[in-house]
């Protein structure tokens, strides 16, 4: 008892439909999803290692404090590098898009 002889023509799935954007390359906000998760969990990382590090050797602050920026570091240097790699993959994708419009 199906309902598909009663959809409208537009309404059925149809082949030749463009594909999902998500899974086309293009850019989008699902490629960050999980950015502000690493930074978090890299920043508590490197916190929990300072506070080990320092009841370990008795330096109470300054691992701590060296945690504190070596996870902030690696939170930003690793944000970067996703942020670049996912502008570099924009970029060409745009440019093959450019080049297949003018060679029609």
């Amino acid at each position: 008892m199906s309902q598909a002889p009663k959809f409208q023509p537009g309404m059925r799935d149809n082949p030749a439909r463009k594909p999902d954007p998500a899974s086309s390359g293009e850019l989008n906000m699902s490629h960050f999803a999980g950015a502000g998760i690493q930074f978090a969990v890299a920043m508590v990382l490197f916190i929990l290692l300072g506070q080990w590090a320092d009841r370990k050797l008795g330096t109470t602050p300054f691992l701590l404090i060296a945690g504190v920026f070596i996870g902030g570091g690696a939170a930003f240097y690793s944000m970067y590098r996703r942020i670049t790699a996912a502008q570099k993959a924009d970029d060409e994708r745009r440019k093959r898009d450019k080049d297949s419009r003018e060679s029609k």
